[in-house]
């Protein structure tokens, strides 16, 4: 784990390393770049895989906001601060859309895009999905004690609980943060998403969030896409990791 300073702010990465071209890899909400350590070593030598823990996860700290263009500034300042001058980017959900916006402002800098489950247009329709953390703990003194206290939760985010300086247990993200962020990634991007040219996968799990008809449609109104379904749901590196690793695997050797 590595860190730079942005703006008084600390953003952590991992770069798992490999001597190959690097592909820089952004995590969805409430996870961290570590989620993709089973990738990084199926493409390992052949790839330098590099993932940050966004704003406002893992190790990263918070951000005083978890706009768009927040997002994309941070890609922006890690590239120059490791020297990248092109990269193939990947982005699973929330950091899917921060890779194709990112490839539509600074197309230069990209090389491929590998979109895994960040649809073109997102609304928010009803509760915020994610409003459910807003009633978990955030902290405990032990870690044992905040486990517990997550209940039916714990499975989901126990591997992932940071201890603090003085002792205590928190979650890797804080609850507000991912329902502000989650508030902010909403939206009509298709703009964005067929913006840029570079090759580009989108893989899709077929009981995720793209709906069939609106994954056609990303695929027609942007030359140079290739699609792969897997048969999983939204979180298809969990789902099918071997599926999920085979096509980005391919996908980079064609490109």
């Amino acid at each position: 784990m590595s860190t730079m300073t942005i703006d008084g702010r600390r953003l952590a990465y991992t770069d798992f390393g490999g001597d190959g071209d690097p592909l820089v890899a952004l995590h969805g909400h409430m996870s961290e770049g570590a989620s993709f350590a089973g990738l990084a070593e199926r493409l390992r030598p052949g790839r330098r895989l590099i993932a940050p823990d966004q704003r406002g996860h893992g190790d990263s700290d918070r951000a005083a906001d978890y706009s768009r263009e927040g997002y994309l500034a941070d890609l922006l300042a890690l590239l120059d601060h490791l020297g990248l001058e092109r990269v193939a980017l990947l982005g699973h959900s929330l950091g899917a859309i921060n890779a194709y916006q990112f490839a539509a402002r600074h197309p230069e800098r990209v090389s491929a895009l590998i979109n895994v489950e960040g649809a073109a247009e997102l609304g928010l329709h009803g509760p915020n999905p994610l409003a459910f953390v807003l009633g978990l703990p955030y902290r405990a003194p032990t870690r044992e004690a905040l486990v517990e206290a997550l209940g039916p939760a714990a499975p989901f985010f126990a591997a992932g609980l940071r201890r603090d300086p003085d002792g205590s247990w928190r979650l890797p993200f804080f609850p507000q943060d991912m329902v502000d962020s989650e508030e902010l990634v909403h939206g009509n991007h298709w703009a964005d998403w067929t913006a840029s040219s570079c090759p580009a996968l989108l893989i899709r799990g077929t009981k995720g969030v793209i709906p069939a008809g609106q994954a056609a449609d990303m695929l027609r109104r942007r030359p140079g896409t290739r699609l792969a379904e897997l048969d999983t749901d939204h979180f298809v590196q969990a789902g099918d990791p071997e599926g999920f690793a085979e096509a980005v695997t391919r996908f980079l050797k064609d490109v």
